[in-house]
C-alpha cells in the first residue's frame, strides 16, 4: 500500500499538503512508469535518450555537456555516456563549441530529428491517453491550479 492510500482515510483538513504531495507524485510516478515501458517496448529505448533527444530538439544550436547536465539534472558522467552512445547511433553530433573550444556542443543530426519527432508523436498520444479521462475543462483547471502551486513552491523557497 503506497502512503498516499494509508493516509486515504485521514479525517479531512488533516495532513492536506502532505495529502495532495503524495498524490502529485503519485500521478507523476504513475505517468513515468507507464512513459518508460512505452518507450522501452515501442522504441526500445530509454527515457533519459529521449529527455536528451528532446533537449538536443529544443535547442537547434546546440548545447553543451553541461547545459545538458543541469537541464537533465544529471552528472556531465552520465550525460558523455549517453551522448557517446547516441552518437555512435547517428542520432547526434558533436562540433567543438565555436565560442569556447575547449568544449563540444551536441546537436541532433538529420536522422536523429526523424527519430525524436517519431518519438514525440507516440509520447504526446501517449500522455493523451493517460490523462483520457479528464475534460478539456478539467485539464485547464487542473493546469491552472498547479500553476498556482508551483507559484507558491517557488515563493517559499525563495522568499522576498
Amino acid at each position: 500500500m503506497d502512503a498516499e492510500t494509508q493516509l486515504a482515510h485521514a479525517p479531512p483538513g488533516t495532513k492536506d499538503s502532505l495529502r495532495l504531495w503524495l498524490r502529485l507524485l503519485t500521478c507523476a510516478t504513475l505517468i513515468e512508469t507507464e512513459i518508460r515501458r512505452r518507450l522501452r517496448e515501442e522504441f526500445a529505448t530509454t527515457l533519459p535518450r529521449f529527455d536528451l533527444l528532446a533537449a538536443l530538439d529544443r535547442n537547434g544550436e546546440g548545447l553543451t555537456l553541461g547545459d545538458v547536465s543541469r537541464r537533465m539534472m544529471v552528472s556531465n558522467g552520465n550525460v558523455t555516456g549517453l551522448a557517446t552512445r547516441l552518437e555512435a547511433e547517428g542520432l547526434i553530433e558533436r562540433r567543438l563549441d565555436a565560442e569556447d573550444r575547449r568544449a563540444f556542443r551536441l546537436r541532433l543530426t538529420a536522422k536523429g530529428a526523424r527519430e525524436f519527432a517519431r518519438q514525440s508523436r507516440a509520447h504526446e498520444g501517449w500522455i493523451a491517453e493517460l490523462l483520457g479521462d479528464l475534460t478539456t475543462a478539467e485539464r485547464a483547471e487542473l493546469h491552472r491550479l498547479l500553476g498556482r502551486a508551483k507559484s507558491s513552491i517557488r515563493e517559499s523557497l525563495d522568499p522576498p
